[in-house]
């Protein structure tokens, strides 16, 4: 897979209910899509590939054009609460092709709201796909807390609560490893799409298991306990 065409897609759209315009807001000084924006700027330097900001937000707009990104003006159908990752990746990915006259081999999405990503992360995924023939795709994870064949349960048919999977496992240490998907990064080989998967989990999925700190900003404690991180330069790596 080599003189492979990359491009790189960053999703971010206005609406945010869990923080209010948190694709802009400020984190440890930054607007957090900065953040992505350089990542994605550092892999660009390396491999070379294009970049585009799919978005309906016009404040998101104007902070990306100061770096230079192409912006995409997302339908209105696809910025809402319900629109999917992989279609909107999908929409945004067939509207480049045309316009810049070129097909993608590999499309990495970067996903704002998980910045805490290294061009190393970015570079050893990157590395473990292409050198995987079968693979659709591969996306970041780090090691769960929490095991269904341990220590999760659900409610069944019955009414009573078992653990979510079989197993007779008597420490979390002796039950299979899981893993939590962080949201960070998904790389997809242009057959992930041209076959028609729905999600980013599919029957030949990969999984890059991040070496350091990785969690989404789902919640505005989210986000303050990053900013404290940042500030007092306690993350187990350099960002």
């Amino acid at each position: 897979m080599d003189e492979l065409n990359i491009l790189i897609t960053i999703c971010a759209r206005g609406g945010s209910k869990g923080i209010p315009g948190k694709n802009v807001k400020l984190l440890n000084g930054k607007p957090l899509i900065t953040y992505t924006i350089e990542s994605a700027k550092k892999f660009q330097a390396m491999y070379g590939a294009d970049i585009v900001v799919s978005t309906d937000d016009g404040e998101i707009k104007d902070v990306v054009s100061k770096f230079g990104v192409q912006v995409y003006d997302r339908p209105e159908h696809l910025a809402t609460d319900t629109a999917g990752k992989v279609e909107t990746i999908s929409d945004v990915l067939a509207f480049q092709e045309i316009k810049n006259d070129k097909e993608y081999d590999v499309i990495l999405d970067l996903d704002v709201t998980s910045p805490l990503r290294t061009l190393e992360d970015l570079s050893r995924a990157f590395t473990i796909i292409k050198n995987d023939d079968d693979a659709y795709n591969i996306y970041s994870v780090s090691p769960a807390n929490r095991n269904p064949y341990f220590n999760m349960v659900e409610r069944k048919d019955n009414g009573y609560y078992q653990l979510v999977r079989e197993g007779i496992f008597l420490s979390r240490q002796t039950a299979p490893e899981v893993y939590d998907m962080n949201a960070s990064f998904y790389f997809f080989k242009k057959s992930f799409f041209t076959s028609g998967q729905k999600a980013s989990t599919t029957p030949k999925s990969l999984i890059y298991v991040m070496p350091h700190i990785c969690f989404d900003l789902d919640h505005i404690i989210d986000f303050e306990f990053l900013e404290f991180l940042m500030s007092t330069k306690k993350l187990d790596f350099k960002l």
